[in-house]
């Protein structure tokens, strides 16, 4: 169950079922869980069934901010599993938390998003302009891989979100500008001289590009889609890049985070009036938006935070409490979980302010 083809989707009950047998069997799971095991007050491989018994799991993502990498591979993996790297959360609340991402989960990631990409137009054997960390945070390993498979050249432009927060949490506002600048002009020298057929970066780095006129003629020259993701973008300025500053560009979103070793990309098919709507990876990765006080699913269209799980092979990090709110939406049919909409960042998370900076 947990190794079917990519192209098909497990039954979620199922797939739940194997999963706990997995990473709870002293064989094949991993350290960190056999350990961790020992002080749940429930058993997974007799209690856990659905996607619903996920919420018996107590949120452990800040446990993973100290494990050691190797106590998170599971051992049904061998000696020598094959790890694509070890890749961490932004840090904004606390030291960051890791995850250690395999190949296996990785194909299965990429056959996912070729898929989506293919029906949003995504062009093949075009380059790529990322704008984007290239580590430690997933960004620009998802980017890499996504362009490996789809042919065409990748260039990139590293920053460092960090230093950005760091700068802002100091009221240091003249030097955060100043180096998200300096992003976008190291971009003008790759939209000037190559031909760049997909455009990747974060809301506020594209409403800087779309400050400078040479730039934007440039976009809706060469680029056929932009993608914005790390960030969050508000529904006006959304509209507005949409019809007006990049009107000959498609514009799609993607949403995720390290913690569930990937994103998801924003549904196919929607009207300019639809806000964004993001589809889980059922079952791999999935999302329930809830009452922060009682942790129970909020209506559908209203607002409330957003737990995020991973469940696969690979990984088990169910019952996140990410640091974003979202509108609850009823998911496609048979979709695990809940779908999410205009995505938006809490302003205190677990006692800290949180900045969003540049990503």
């Amino acid at each position: 169950m947990l190794d079917c083809p990519v192209d098909q989707v497990p039954d979620g009950r199922e797939f739940v079922e194997a999963a706990m047998r997995w990473h709870f069997d002293p064989q094949t799971g991993s350290p960190f869980w056999l350990k961790r095991a020992e002080n749940l007050d429930f058993d997974p491989l007799t209690d856990v069934h659905t996607f619903a018994d996920l919420r018996l799991f107590p949120n452990v993502v800040n446990e993973f901010r100290d494990v050691r990498v190797e106590d998170l591979v599971p051992k049904g993996y061998g000696s020598r599993p094959e790890v694509i790297g070890v890749f961490e959360s932004g840090g904004t609340t606390g030291p960051p938390k890791l995850v250690v991402l395999l190949a296996d989960w990785m194909d299965r990631l990429m056959h996912h998003h070729n898929r989506l990409m293919d029906e949003h137009g995504y062009p093949r054997v075009a380059n790529w302009l990322s704008l984007g960390p290239s580590g430690p945070h997933i960004f620009g390993e998802l980017i890499r891989q996504q362009v490996r498979r789809r042919g065409g050249f990748r260039f990139s432009v590293d920053l460092d979100p960090r230093w950005v927060k760091k700068l802002i949490s100091e009221n240091r506002l003249d030097e955060a500008g100043r180096y998200a600048e300096h992003l976008i002009d190291q971009s003008a020298y790759a939209l000037r001289t190559q031909d760049i057929g997909v455009l990747v970066t974060t809301p506020p780095l594209l409403v800087r590009l779309s400050r400078r006129d040479e730039l934007v003629a440039l976009i809706n020259e060469k680029v056929r889609v932009i993608v914005w993701a790390g960030a969050h973008l508000d529904p006006d300025t959304r509209a507005l890049l949409r019809d007006e500053v990049f009107p000959d560009v498609k514009i799609i979103g993607n949403y995720g985070s390290t913690m569930i070793m990937g994103s998801v990309s924003e549904r196919t098919g929607l009207d300019d009036d639809d806000p964004c709507v993001f589809d889980p990876f059922s079952p791999y990765i999935s999302f329930s938006v809830v009452d922060p006080e009682t942790r129970r699913e909020v209506p559908y269209g209203e607002r409330g935070q957003v737990v995020m799980h991973h469940l696969s092979k690979n990984l088990l990090l169910p019952n996140n409490l990410e640091r974003d709110t979202a509108l609850r939406v009823q998911p496609p049919p048979g979709q695990l979980g809940d779908a999410v909409a205009d995505v938006a960042p809490l302003a205190v998370f677990e006692d800290e302010r949180v900045i969003e900076g540049v990503y």
